[in-house]
Parts: C-alpha cells; sequence; structure tokens
C-alpha cells in the first residue's frame, strides 16, 4: 500500500533526499531551522546583532531578442516644434527608446513557375543543308516529382512535424491559411517520398559511420503501426530502436530505426558490423552477439534500490550515488583519466557494494531481493565501465536520445503504414543528429532537398560527405 500511495502521489524524482515512509515529502526538512531543538524558558538566551550586506543584483528579463534580429525604427515627433513662446524653430536635443516591441511578420506562399525558354539559330534554319539548332534551358530537378511541394515547403512540413512536434492532420489548416489547399494523405506520401529519396542516402551513410565506433548507447520504446506485414493487430506494440555515440569519440550521431518487434534480430541488424561495447539496459536482448560486450546501466540499477522503500534499500541507493559523485567530478576529463580515477576511487565502491549484497539476506518476491538480483545478475556489464573511460556509467544518453520519439508519439499517436514508420525514423534521426552537431534542422532541409536532387548521389556516394551535419559545408551554412 505504501508502495502504490507513494507511485500514485509521491514525488516522481530519483534524486537522493529520501521521502518519509507515507510517500508524503516533509514541509520542513529543508529549512534547518527546524532540525534545532526548540529553546525553553530555563535556558540561557543570547543576543547576536550582526550586519547582513547583500548585493543588489540587476533582474534578468525572461524574454528578449537575438542579437541578429533586424531592427525596425519608428520616430515620432511633437506634432508642431514651433515654440509656445516665441513662435521660433525648436531645435532636436536628444532621443529616448520609449520602448522595445516584438512584430511577427506571418509567412507568405508563391507559387513558382519554372520556365523553360527555348532558343533557335535563325541562320542554320535558312541554310537546308544545316540541321535545326535549337537550345533549351533546363530547369533544376525538384524532390518529388510531378508535384507541387518545394524544398521549402517539404522542409517546413518535416520541421514542423519532428521538432514542433505537430501531427499532420493539424498541420492541413495551416496549409490552407497561407494559401496551399492540401490534405494529411498529401502530406504523408510527401515525407515518406522526400526521405526515401533523399534523406536515406545521409541515413544510411550516418550508420556506417556510426558502426565503426567502438561505444554505442542502446535503447527502445514501443509505438504502434496500423497496417502491419507480420498479420498482427494494430493495436500490437511495434518499437523504435535507437543508437547513439559517445562525445568522446566524435560527432554525435543518433539513429532510429522502426521495427515490428523488440528481438535480438532487430538489434542484429540495426548493429550489423559493430564491433565493441554496447551501453544498454537489462532487456533479455541484449547480448551473445559475436564481437560485442555489453556494458548495463547503473540508473537502472539504482531504480531498483530506490523502489525497495528501505533502510537497506537506501544502503543500495547510497552506493550508487557515491559512483555518481565521482562521475559528476571527472566528466570533463579526457578518458584515460576517467579510466585511471574509477580504478582508483570507483572500483573500491563497487567491490564493497557487490560484497555487502553476497553477505545481506535478501530473499523471496519483495522489491529488496529484486532489487539484490537484478544488481547480482548484471555484475560484470555494470562493472564494464571502470576498464573503459570511453564508456559512461549509465544509458541515459540513449533515454535522452529516445524521448522526441515518446514526446511524438503522444501527439501524432501511431504510423498507418510500415512505410510511414520508417520515414518518420529516418527523419528523427537526421532531426536530433543535425541539433546534438549545431544545425539548424530547417536550413539543413532545405538545402538537401534543393541540392542532392540535382547531383548523382547514387553513381558518386562519396558527395554525400559533403552534406553530413559535421561537415564543413554544412557548419558554414545551416549552423545555428
Amino acid at each position: 500500500m505504501r508502495q502504490l500511495t507513494k507511485a500514485l502521489y509521491g514525488s516522481k524524482s530519483e534524486k537522493s533526499k529520501y521521502q518519509v515512509p507515507d510517500g508524503q515529502g516533509s514541509l520542513f526538512e529543508d529549512d534547518p531551522s527546524f532540525n534545532d531543538s526548540e529553546q525553553t524558558e530555563e535556558q540561557s538566551t543570547e543576543t547576536v546583532s550582526y550586519t547582513v550586506v547583500r548585493k543588489v543584483s540587476k533582474k534578468k528579463r525572461n524574454d528578449s531578442f537575438s542579437n541578429n534580429i533586424e531592427i525596425e525604427e519608428i520616430h515620432h515627433h511633437p506634432a508642431n516644434t514651433l515654440c509656445d513662446c516665441c513662435l521660433h524653430q525648436m531645435t532636436e536635443v536628444g532621443t529616448t527608446i520609449a520602448r522595445e516591441e516584438a512584430k511577427f511578420i506571418p509567412a507568405t506562399m508563391k507559387r513558382v513557375q519554372h520556365i523553360e525558354h527555348a532558343y533557335e539559330c535563325t541562320v542554320c534554319k535558312k541554310d537546308t543543308t544545316q540541321k535545326a539548332q535549337i537550345k533549351r534551358g533546363k530547369a533544376p530537378q525538384t524532390a518529388i516529382q510531378r508535384s507541387i511541394a518545394g524544398p521549402t515547403v517539404l522542409a517546413k512540413l518535416i520541421y514542423d512535424k519532428f521538432i514542433q512536434y505537430l501531427p499532420l492532420y493539424r498541420q492541413v489548416k495551416e496549409w490552407e491559411r497561407y494559401g496551399l489547399l492540401t490534405n494529411d494523405k498529401n502530406l504523408s506520401n510527401w515525407v515518406i517520398r522526400a526521405a526515401e529519396d533523399w534523406l536515406q542516402p545521409i541515413y544510411d551513410l550516418m550508420k556506417q559511420v556510426l558502426t565503426a565506433k567502438s561505444v554505442l548507447h542502446v535503447d527502445e520504446t514501443y509505438a504502434q503501426i496500423i497496417n502491419r506485414s507480420d498479420g498482427k493487430s494494430g493495436q500490437s506494440n511495434a518499437y523504435n530502436w535507437v543508437c547513439r555515440s559517445v562525445p568522446s569519440q566524435g560527432p554525435i550521431i543518433v539513429l532510429f530505426k522502426s521495427a515490428l518487434s523488440r528481438s535480438r534480430a532487430v538489434l542484429e541488424d540495426l548493429i550489423a558490423g559493430f564491433k565493441g561495447t554496447v551501453i544498454c539496459d537489462g532487456y533479455s536482448a541484449y547480448g551473445h552477439l559475436p564481437d560485442v560486450q555489453f556494458a548495463n546501466c547503473w540508473a537502472h540499477t539504482r531504480r531498483y534500490w530506490l523502489k525497495a522503500d528501505s533502510k537497506n534499500g537506501r544502503i543500495g541507493v547510497d552506493y550508487c550515488d557515491r559512483l555518481y559523485q565521482i562521475e559528476r567530478k571527472i566528466k570533463h576529463l579526457s578518458p584515460e583519466e576517467r579510466q585511471q580515477i574509477r580504478q582508483e576511487k570507483s572500483k573500491p565502491i563497487v567491490d564493497e557494494f557487490f560484497a555487502w549484497i553476497d553477505r545481506s539476506p535478501f530473499f523471496g518476491k519483495n522489491a529488496l531481493a529484486k532489487a539484490a538480483e537484478y544488481t547480482l545478475s548484471r555484475a560484470e556489464g555494470l562493472k564494464a565501465f571502470l576498464d573503459d573511460g570511453h564508456l559512461e556509467i549509465d544509458n541515459n544518453l540513449a533515454e535522452n536520445a529516445i524521448r522526441p520519439n515518446v514526446i511524438g508519439r503522444k501527439n501524432w499517436l501511431f504510423s498507418v503504414s510500415e512505410a510511414g514508420a520508417k520515414a518518420n525514423a529516418i527523419c528523427l534521426s537526421l532531426a536530433e543528429t543535425v541539433k546534438a552537431n549545431g544545425i539548424d534542422f530547417y536550413q539543413y532541409l532545405v538545402k538537401l532537398l534543393t541540392e542532392l536532387p540535382t547531383l548523382p548521389i547514387h553513381q558518386q556516394s562519396d558527395l554525400l560527405h559533403n552534406y553530413m551535419p559535421w561537415s564543413e559545408n554544412i557548419q558554414a551554412t545551416c549552423a545555428k
């Protein structure tokens, strides 16, 4: 009952401060004055006078303008600049900015017509022995053939869905307000076509670069696909998997993959060709892959001990907190320095933690026994971070990377087809990778959808390296 009450009404935070047994936090535990004993009349009192010098801090506005925004000035002059006394013309002596306000100019829709002009040589035309000489201007290739969707429309469509989490059916009215009459089925087809034809080559190259690294974070979350090829109901869970690289191994790459199941076969396909260490949670699919080692997550372990709301549970959490205190101090150091400090300071704590669990009689099916069983069964994976400074202590990077997918799922709810789910994974991969590398996603999409259709990327795949989010070309043109 106590655990249920705490789950319903208690704090959801995983911070170290414990709640009282009924799940309700104390109103006074933050104030040290309530921890002092009460003064009675029998006790002597002493009056202490002191002076407090407070630094006056200027209040910071919570709204402001960016530095590169255009400034429009509106000057206000008196209606009459003649002196009321002598009727002579007055001279300006100064100005004051009375206020600043934001002005919004709505986007405009244009109907762009690409007109090809043809030219012929009239001299050769008169000469019957010569062939007619005709030249025609060639309009650039469009992203989607026989479609009125230009690169900027496609870019905004994808940006609004995967950055603003605005479902396609809710975008229809907005497009109509701008003057583009369409429906959500058309918008869905545009996203799928753009993703398959022009974004997937970038996605495939990102995957190739990602699997060449030696450390990956992996996680998965459920999704919903209505029309499934495996014959299962549309209400059955599908899954979105995510891989993320670590900051110590070059530019950050976040890769999503849509799948109908949570099986190990999906993981094998996702990280095919990878040789190194995967940081993951305790799910059974993570294991027994050739050339792959698995490191487990201390955050998941800590949650098990946190649920065991008891004296021993608090001891388990305290061991985890001591490890995290060390990690916070060394997170900015090099991998070599992190490994050395972990061997000196973290390893004794880990060894003491597992020795304490071995000595403790935790039996049964209660939360404390589950925490002990979870920790002991993953001892090797939990100790992996001690021997490699590139490894993180937990899988929070992957959990944070998968959060946009969860937020999106709460808005667009489901994918009608597997093709739509795959397009979502491709677009999310580019969106999160671009954000991690400091690139404006909208400008990046406009550049891709404008330039890639005019290039022979399928014959010369090396051209794609110039369009990766961390390339000099993209950093110079699309940086925020």
